[in-house]
């Protein structure tokens, strides 16, 4: 099982539209490209929040070839849409897990 997580400092002005935004369409969007089984949201505890709280999804894939396929088909539409709606009002970074039991 492959892990990627988008970490994403926010901005309070944007807080809650953000975060309804990211529910109700954002993730949605990216498990309907049948990459990912399942995505968890979080927030970061114990950070400096001063500049906005910090959120992390994790998007489950079932290997990394669907991983792959994210990134190569699907991955900069939804950067651009994220960009398009927030612009400076975020900024995110990613990084890729694997699940060790």
């Amino acid at each position: 099982m492959i892990v990627y997580n988008v970490t994403t400092k926010v901005d309070p002005s944007i807080k809650e539209n953000w975060l309804l935004w990211i529910k109700e369409e954002h993730i949605p969007d990216i498990l309907k490209t049948g990459c990912f089984t399942k995505a968890n949201t979080f927030q970061l505890l114990e950070t400096d929040d001063s500049e906005g709280p910090t959120f992390t999804i994790q998007y489950f894939a079932e290997s990394k070839s669907f991983y792959n396929l994210y990134i190569e088909n699907f991955a900069s539409v939804m950067r651009e849409k994220a960009m398009s709606k927030w612009g400076n009002k975020f900024i995110s970074f990613r990084s890729l897990m694997q699940v060790v039991n």
